[in-house]
């Protein structure tokens, strides 16, 4: 009896995710979809949520040609909801679903996130030099130009002005949202992310 209520102190609880039908109901994913991924997650995450380092990890599984640490805390940040610094499975698809699946507007909330790292509503060069960077560590020898300080920030000078509409130094979700409706590249790379799932 003692073990047993010490090992039920050691042990966090286990989060169960809503059923099936309701999350198929709240995302852009089939039912069949979703157990998929969720015998992945749960394989990788047996308690139900997965915090930074997990994540991590889970990222270096997908790009074994590069070093994912730095994207994949980006991308964990730009989910991450609850002060316990952990992400249950129904954050964790609400995520794929807008990244994979969503309007252009929904992506580019997404990605304005993502790229907006101090939250103050608005992209720096800096901020976009940052999350460019972490793409070519995780992408490493897969990148095109090569992976590098230089390429990043070569990347960065070409389309950071194109973004900027109005010249003021800073991108805002609006600038975001209409570069990408624009940029046919940047969309492509958008609907690229509905095959990696």
């Amino acid at each position: 009896m003692q073990e047993e209520i010490e090992e039920s102190v050691l042990l966090p609880p286990r989060h169960r995710p809503e059923p099936p039908a309701a999350l198929a109901a709240a995302t852009r994913f089939s039912q069949h979809e979703i157990k998929l991924m969720y015998r992945g997650f749960k394989q990788e995450c047996p308690s139900g949520v997965v915090d930074e380092e997990a994540f991590k990890n889970i990222f270096c599984q997908f790009f074994p040609l590069g070093d994912a640490t730095q994207y994949a805390r980006l991308v964990f940040n730009s989910i991450k909801r609850k002060q316990d610094g952990r992400v249950n499975f129904e954050e964790f698809l609400s995520l794929a679903s807008l990244a994979a699946r969503g309007s252009v507007r929904e992506q580019a909330r997404w990605l304005f996130a993502l790229y907006d790292a101090d939250g103050d509503g608005r992209i720096s060069r800096d901020e976009l030099l940052v999350v460019v960077q972490a793409v070519y560590d995780l992408l490493g020898r897969a990148a095109r130009p090569a992976p590098g300080a230089r390429a990043a920030q070569e990347h960065v000078d070409r389309i950071f002005h194109l973004m900027d509409a109005d010249g003021d130094g800073w991108v805002s979700l609006e600038e975001l949202s209409c570069w990408l409706r624009r940029s046919a590249p940047a969309l492509a790379s958008l609907r690229q992310l509905d095959t990696v799932l």
